[in-house]
């Protein structure tokens, strides 16, 4: 299973702990962690189900690529990365 870690900004509002998620790509991994905590959805995705605008996702050292469908790929022994850009002045 991948490892997903959420960004500091996010636990702040929602128990979001370093976990294993199964799934084959960003979104199977997502839907995995939405499934046992589904407020989180709303912080990572917007009501169209695509990334929302200032979250970030890196599979290992890269970022994804497809922020609309999530379908980059995600293998067992990858590290998923969420955060939130942060913004103002």
């Amino acid at each position: 299973m991948a490892r997903i870690a959420f960004t500091a900004n996010l636990q702040r509002y929602l128990a979001c702990p370093i976990q294993e998620a199964p799934g084959g790509s960003v979104r199977a991994v997502l839907d995995s962690v939405f499934a046992a905590n589904p407020r989180l959805r709303s912080y990572v995705l917007d009501d169209q189900g695509r990334l929302r605008r200032h979250v970030h996702i890196y599979v290992n050292d890269a970022r994804i690529s497809d922020s609309i469908r999530l379908a980059d790929p995600v293998g067992d022994r990858d590290e998923v990365f969420v955060f939130q850009a942060l913004t103002g002045g």
